[in-house]
């Protein structure tokens, strides 16, 4: 019996570990390649933003409803834009730009791929984000959403938490680090 509860109290305190701490994730595709790959497990941490505002760069897994689906559904995406800000693409040197500085993506932007096939110019409206997968050709993002409810723009509330390791397979081991942007110009 005693080892009983005590197995009880140990999946009570991880499912509460989960619910309010760090929660697994796993990738459905292939939209945030290379850092991410279909299959990968991840850690969510659900705490990152409660003492730092979200910042460009940032990994995020959000709820998608009301932004990108009508239906809850989890998402991981890069934060390009934070309220305030205007993204646009693209310059003449075919990159993006936020507030009128062109950024540098090749660290974290899949080999081959343009910064998008589709011209925006997107204001961030205040308690939202602009979100792109690293793999923008097979990425469906604010982009793809800007016709549907909330524009393609996600609601900061929806943030689950900053995606920070991989955590499977082992193979694929690593922290996933933030990238700050790097003005070309």
């Amino acid at each position: 019996m005693k080892y009983f509860l005590g197995a009880i109290a140990g999946l009570i305190l991880l499912w509460l570990f989960s619910v309010f701490i760090v929660q697994p994730f796993a990738i459905p595709s292939n939209s945030m390649e290379p850092a991410l790959s279909t299959g990968d497990r991840i850690l969510v941490n659900k705490t990152a933003y409660r003492s730092r505002p979200i910042t460009r760069g940032d990994v995020v897994v959000f709820d998608g409803v009301d932004s990108f689906s009508r239906q809850s559904g989890e998402f991981v995406k890069r934060v390009i834009g934070i309220a305030g800000d205007r993204v646009v693409c693209c310059t003449d040197s075919g990159n993006l730009s936020v507030n009128g500085s062109e950024i540098q993506e090749d660290s974290y932007l899949f080999p081959g791929d343009s910064p998008s096939e589709i011209e925006f110019d997107a204001l961030v409206p205040p308690g939202k984000i602009w979100v792109l997968g690293d793999h923008r050709s097979e990425s469906a993002d604010s982009r793809s959403h800007l016709g549907d409810p909330g524009g393609g723009f996600v609601l900061e509330s929806k943030v689950v938490g900053q995606a920070q390791f991989v955590i499977w397979p082992p193979t694929r081991w690593q922290r996933l680090d933030s990238h700050t942007f790097k003005e070309l110009n």
